[in-house]
């Protein structure tokens, strides 16, 4: 699925030397192809025996019922169905969805409303769908802001939403992508593997470790532009899950008569931030919390979200561009993991 608007663009590749080749004992078995308007690499081994086709159309099948049920791309998604509806009456939705609202809303009330997914009319209106910037009028801005604001979504229970506005819109790009990562760890759990690095467009999962019981290396990208090369080595963990996520300003913006307009818009004021943030890595064992808090934390800006990482308990990675210099921090949570190894 191609989830439009993409708020927090993921910068990680994976590192994989020091694996056990094809046709040993242990091998690590792979596969890659295009999901969701992006990538996928999954990597895996187990020493026990496992039934590899069996695997690969499990995940197949999920990627196709994730697609149906969240994509924004595809009008015939379970997600556009209740978007193109315009009424206050209760809606009966897919349990999935309602699930990652509820989660969006802790982060949007943990933001201050920075995050939000009803955020949609305002890319639509700055033009960050296609391939133009349009600047709104602030009357413009004002007009659309009337339909986005997460605390007018109700969830009455696990299957029912109502609108309080019946034009909000819901895009689940920000989240959606951290989601799918856990859904095809889970498959391969559930299919006897525990050594596992599953990566979609960036966003990944590791469990386990390596045949030669090395641990799962990974890379963060330099946060400029026009630069693929590594600016963080991460070393994960063995004992535990983790999943990393990335969202940075860098690679989705427009610049306008010597101005930069990033695509990370701040859904309290409608225009894009301005801050010198340009890149928050989360650290969380749930891919799909810390993909709506790299995005959330990335909208905050450095010093609004070190408070907020501080004050949930998340572990993150806070990179600032200030002239040529990238500045780094860090929350307390991530200064106090031993876990993992940063260089």
């Amino acid at each position: 699925m191609q989830f439009s608007y993409i708020i927090g663009l993921t910068l990680i590749t994976v590192l994989m030397t020091s694996c056990t080749e094809k046709g040993s004992d242990n091998a690590i078995e792979k596969l890659e192809g295009s999901a969701q308007g992006t990538t996928y690499h999954i990597s895996f081994w187990s020493p026990t025996q496992i039934d590899l086709i069996d695997i690969k159309s499990s995940i197949e099948s999920e990627f196709l019922t994730i697609d149906k049920a969240l994509s924004n791309y595809r009008p015939d998604s379970e997600i556009e169905a209740l978007n193109s509806v315009e009424t206050t009456n209760p809606q009966i939705v897919n349990p999935e969805i309602v699930s990652l609202i509820q989660i969006a809303k802790s982060v949007y009330t943990a933001s201050q409303g920075c995050y939000d997914l009803t955020i949609k009319p305002l890319f639509d209106l700055w033009g960050f769908r296609g391939a133009s910037l349009t600047i709104p009028t602030d009357i413009e801005i004002l007009s659309h802001l009337k339909n986005v604001g997460l605390d007018k979504l109700d969830i009455i229970d696990n299957i029912t939403l109502r609108k309080q506005q019946s034009q909000l819109k819901i895009d689940l790009s920000s989240i959606a992508q951290g989601y799918s990562v856990e859904k095809i760890s889970t498959i391969l759990e559930q299919k006897g593997v525990q050594n596992y690095m599953v990566e979609i467009g960036g966003e990944l999962k590791t469990q386990g470790a390596k045949p030669d019981s090395s641990a799962w290396r990974i890379a963060i990208e330099r946060p400029l532009p026009n630069q693929n090369v590594m600016h963080k080595i991460i070393t994960m963990p063995k004992q535990q899950p983790l999943a990393v996520m990335t969202s940075g300003t860098y690679r989705h913006y427009f610049d306008d008569h010597g101005q930069r307009y990033s695509h990370i818009l701040d859904a309290r004021t409608g225009r894009p931030v301005t801050h010198n943030l340009v890149s928050v890595t989360v650290f969380n064992s749930n891919p799909t919390l810390a993909d709506a808090w790299s995005t959330a934390l990335l909208c905050l800006g450095q010093r609004d979200g070190i408070k907020a990482a501080n004050s949930a308990n998340i572990s993150a990675l806070f990179i600032e561009q200030i002239d040529n210099d990238l500045i780094e921090s860090k929350s307390a949570a991530l200064n106090a993991m031993d876990t993992i190894t940063l260089h």
